[in-house]
């Protein structure tokens, strides 16, 4: 572990920028930045976008034409979900996403832009997915890419970059995200902390480390002109890593972008959550309250579903907080080993259905996927199984909503919140509202389907602390 402060003194202070600064380049451009999120939980940082769950042509043309005041609204997020794909399923999904936003475009006179959002701690398709954007403008609108942009940084939930290496908070020490453990993900495991050494080697050294661009703190806070100036040479998708330590630092690479974009440079974004909030120049919106929450809607009475799928430590200890403290909710598992069992897996989804719909006349419900992982060392076997996982989530809650529509709903995991959306609750077309807690966890308001006016809170696995979850609950819960 190293000590932040020790870390950051060889580094010039953070430097103060507006988010109106930012939003004025942003009007200047009149571009809108397609979001391709590769889980729900991209969306946590940022307020009054539009969310697609399908992306066909007329999904983007209702998303163009989403209002923020009198302008288009600065970015609309697609969520494609292929963390939970493998790589030729995911390729082929964001394929069809840009080509269809592209012609989406072109009807409605849009100026786009392309961020790959992923996550974090660096788990996911890369670089597989920004080259598949950046081939995908080649062929279909004849449009290079200089630079492939990576800012995996998440302040808000203690995810920084300093001197090109990704680090996890820990209170005031810092450990190098490849000693954590998502780093040992059975999908998207790696080696290196340091980026460029990252991206040689999920690249299987097709970018050499000594190749790929580094903007340091020294950079960043060294003005617009200085962070133009160092990408000013990009040419086929260079990468270009980039250090972040606070939301300042966003709004400093945000200016430089802009810059060096109006000045010619062809860039996609690999990023994590708040890179967008800053590129787009939206200030941090405070969290949600719980009157917030329900506006506009006619909450019912009974309970909430709060529906846990994710594995990591964290929300293993949040579940636990929860459930310690939330006395009056009902606990209902799934047995992940009886999923497996195909002679087993209909009944005890069928069991659940029932436990969950009687037990929301009388309160919260809180379904949870058993803690014991099911493990692999292949990877499609990996992702099988969280398949076949997801899949009994959300029949689980397809079945509870058309028998007794929740309160809310809350979904906890990144795959987990990607499938009851989409697929759960139906959503085709959502609202984010904001976010339920400062940076991190995002409240969406479904606009079609049969879930219109229920609001839905997207939750990470790896954000908050272990009293997160319940502080979710207790705002939009009856029951307290």
């Amino acid at each position: 572990m190293i000590r932040e402060v020790d870390l950051l003194a060889g580094f010039p202070a953070e430097v103060p920028v507006s988010a109106a600064a930012v939003a004025a380049s942003v009007a200047a451009s009149d571009r809108v930045l397609v979001v391709l999120d590769d889980d729900p939980t991209g969306t946590q940082s940022v307020s009054n976008v539009p969310v697609l769950t399908r992306w066909e042509e007329e999904d983007f043309r209702w998303a163009f034409r989403h209002m923020v005041g009198t302008k288009p609204a600065p970015a609309v997020y697609v969520l494609t979900n292929t963390r939970s794909l493998e790589p030729i399923e995911a390729a082929a999904r964001n394929r069809e996403i840009v080509t269809n936003a592209l012609a989406a475009a072109v009807q409605t006179g849009t100026t786009l832009g392309f961020v790959s959002r992923s996550d974090s701690t660096l788990r996911g398709h890369y670089p597989l997915e920004p080259d598949v954007i950046a081939a995908t403008l080649k062929e279909a609108a004849g449009q290079r890419t200089d630079g492939v942009v990576i800012v995996p940084a998440f302040p808000d939930a203690g995810r920084i970059t300093v001197g090109g290496v990704h680090y996890m908070r820990n209170g005031r020490t810092l450990t190098p995200v490849a000693e954590t453990e998502f780093a040992k993900d059975a999908s998207f495991g790696y080696r290196n902390s340091e980026l460029a050494r990252y991206v040689e080697e999920k690249s299987s050294g097709r970018f050499k480390a000594a190749d790929v661009t580094v903007l340091d703190l020294n950079i960043i806070r060294g003005g617009a002109d200085l962070i133009a100036g160092a990408i000013a040479g990009a040419t086929d998708s260079k990468p270009i890593v980039v250090d972040v330590v606070t939301e300042n630092d966003l709004r400093a690479l945000a200016l430089g972008l802009a810059q060096a974009e109006s000045g010619g440079k062809k860039l996609l974004y690999r990023v994590g959550p708040p890179f967008v909030r800053a590129r787009i120049g939206q200030e941090e919106r405070a969290p949600l309250s719980g009157d917030e929450a329900f506006a506009g809607t006619s909450p019912a009475t009974h309970g909430g579903l709060i529906v846990v799928g994710s594995h990591v430590d964290l929300t293993t200890r949040q579940l636990k907080v929860l459930i310690d403290r939330q006395g009056s909710a009902r606990i209902v598992e799934i047995q992940v080993e009886a999923l497996l069992d195909e002679t087993l897996a209909s009944d005890h989804v069928g069991a659940v259905v029932s436990a969950v719909v009687t037990a929301l006349a009388d309160g919260d419900v809180v379904v949870h996927t058993s803690r014991l992982l099911v493990k692999t060392d292949d990877t499609a076997e990996s992702l099988r199984i969280a398949r076949t996982v997801s899949a009994a989530v959300v029949d689980v809650v397809s079945r509870t909503l058309k028998a007794r529509p929740p309160r809310f709903v809350i979904a906890k995991g990144g795959i987990t919140s990607s499938d009851v959306a989409a697929h759960g609750l139906e959503i085709r077309h959502a609202i984010v509202r904001g976010p339920m807690l400062p940076g991190i966890v995002s409240l969406w308001e479904p606009v079609d389907g049969p879930a219109k006016g229920i609001p839905f809170i997207v939750f990470a696995g790896n954000v908050g602390d272990d009293e997160s979850l319940f502080d979710v609950v207790r705002k939009l819960s009856n029951t307290f």
